[in-house]
């Protein structure tokens, strides 16, 4: 069961990526994504957390409500 929640996991965590237009606005170039994956938990581990965190949150909940709004 382990096996099969992990998985759910991670095919969800895609489905961020590609909600975000990541997968367009780089052609699909894995090193890019990866490289703004590894920036972003750069800035986590900075002096900025709480207020990227804060930042961050605002536009995704944001992403997610205009998501639900055009289903």
């Amino acid at each position: 069961m382990k096996r099969r929640e992990r998985a759910r996991h991670l095919i969800e965590l895609g489905g961020l990526v590609v909600k975000a237009g990541l997968i367009e606005l780089t052609e699909d170039d894995r090193a890019v994504i990866l490289g703004l994956l590894v920036e972003a938990a750069a800035k986590l581990r900075g002096p900025d957390r709480d207020q990227a965190l804060t930042l961050w949150r605002r536009r995704g909940l944001r992403a997610f409500a205009v998501a639900a709004d055009d289903d």
